[in-house]
């Protein structure tokens, strides 16, 4: 037989009906078994929900409080049927919500002690908290309970790597792995914004500087470990083009770099050659601004026009065209000082004096210098002879004759005895350097003349110009 019973609002338990079998055997009543099916609620019926009432009906019969389950179900059966579902013997079977799982005994017995033999609750499903992913983190919609949804997110200059939403499961897990937060941004780095530069005046560099550039992360903010590739700041650059790079790491590994150039000028005049039958010597780079180009002339050319030129700012060259013409010595002067001005800064002078023209130290002096023009010419010695005594003394100077009055004035002036053999080196500042009372060898004379420190830059030049005798 089955009947409908309704169980008491009081519970809090749908109105539904609860089906209730009941199967009729003979024998006593403590031989039949309640079956009694519950949706939901505390799964006691509705004949008295307080140990008064129990204790009213069943006197005399242990019996057990009714069990209250929140968000759970209750399913009993007792052996004296279904008015006996919470006396001694009763067994109630406890099922917990969807999100819900049991924390106790999810079967318990009435007892003699009128006490249920087992403590139970249905308690919320929790997941294990989840980790905060360095930087970054989440925020959820019910913590960590059941069916919660999380969201990551990653702070600014960071990538999520991983799941964005994970959501706690019935099983106590959440549905996704642990996220975490990558900086997979590159830093930005921006290189000087330098360009072109000009040498400084005389020289063929320019010091060039610029600020070292810094880093910008997303992430790691500003970044001052910069790597250079090519030449620091502050450097001399030579003429033409500079690279130069930077790179810079952020603390994840990324890296970024820029490049950049310089390109130094070098402002130039236009070039200049040595004029013919002389030498031209120039500093820095010979044609750029600043430089200046000295001039010379070879023995027996005297130099016309500006012996120093220098490459001005507006690009051309400061004082007039050089050029070296033959020296054309002028004997007619009245004095012997006058004379020798001619070869100042010029000319040596290799005076040869004899008391007559068949002195034996005279010719072998003369025919000796006569085979040696060649050298005489390289190191710029003009050979001036005096001959005879006064009054019928003579000079010349190649094939220029010098006039006996000034013949003498130069014995004077330099000191010459008009009866003995002498020959006297002047150096191109009028100095007396050397004399002799006998003749020498033209490579003698030719290696002392060598030993001046401004024949030494004379054989540099000559040397540079390919100028050299053969004997």
């Amino acid at each position: 037989m089955q009947r409908a019973v309704k169980p008491s609002r009081a519970e809090g338990i749908s109105p539904a009906l609860h089906l209730v079998s009941l199967s009729r055997r003979s024998g006593p009543v403590s031989d039949r078994v309640v079956s009694v099916r519950y949706q939901s609620g505390s799964g006691y019926w509705s004949y008295g929900d307080d140990e008064d009432s129990y204790a009213r009906r069943y006197k005399g019969t242990p019996w057990c409080a009714p069990i209250k389950v929140k968000h759970g179900y209750v399913s009993c059966r007792s052996p004296r049927g279904e008015h006996y579902l919470n006396v001694m013997g009763a067994r109630c079977t406890i099922r917990c919500k969807k999100g819900y799982e049991m924390h106790g005994s999810s079967e318990v017995l009435c007892m003699a002690s009128k006490r249920w033999s087992g403590s139970y609750a249905c308690r919320e499903i929790r997941c294990p908290k989840l980790d905060m992913p360095a930087n970054g983190g989440y925020k959820c919609s019910d913590g960590s309970y059941f069916n919660s949804r999380c969201e990551f997110f990653c702070s600014p200059g960071y990538t999520l790597k991983g799941e964005r939403f994970v959501t706690c499961l019935s099983s106590k897990t959440w549905s996704g792995g642990q996220s975490t937060c990558v900086d997979i941004e590159p830093p930005k780095i921006k290189c000087p914004s330098i360009r072109d530069k000009t040498a400084d005046p005389g020289k063929l560099t320019v010091r060039v500087t610029w600020d070292t550039p810094e880093g910008k992360d997303t992430a790691d903010g500003i970044l001052t470990d910069v790597i250079l590739k090519g030449n620091p700041p502050g450097t001399r650059l030579t003429e033409g083009d500079h690279k130069m790079s930077y790179t810079v790491y952020d603390r994840a590994g990324n890296k970024a770099s820029c490049k950049f150039s310089v390109r130094v000028r070098v402002r130039r005049c236009g070039p200049l050659t040595p004029p013919e039958n002389g030498y031209m010597k120039c500093d820095s780079d010979t044609d750029n601004y600043g430089a200046t180009c000295m001039f010379s002339c070879m023995g027996g050319f005297e130099l016309q026009g500006s012996s120093a030129r220098v490459c001005q700012s507006g690009l051309t060259w400061a004082g007039a065209e050089t050029t070296c013409l033959p020296m054309n010595i002028n004997v007619g002067v009245r004095s012997a000082a006058a004379l020798l001005d001619q070869f100042y800064e010029k000319r040596r002078v290799l005076i040869v004096s004899a008391p007559t023209a068949a002195n034996h130290y005279y010719r072998f002096q003369m025919d000796n210098l006569q085979h040696s023009q060649c050298g005489l010419d390289l190191r710029h010695i003009t050979v001036i002879e005096l001959v005879g005594t006064y009054s019928a003394q003579i000079g010349r100077i190649r094939h220029r004759i010098i006039p006996p009055a000034l013949a003498l004035q130069l014995r004077l002036l330099l000191q010459i005895s008009q009866s003995s053999y002498n020959m006297v080196l002047l150096d191109k500042q009028g100095v007396d350097k050397m004399r002799y009372t006998f003749p020498i060898t033209a490579a003698e004379l030719f290696t002392t003349i060598d030993t001046f420190p401004l024949r030494k830059d004379e054989m540099l030049l000559q040397q540079q110009a390919g100028q050299s005798c053969q004997s």
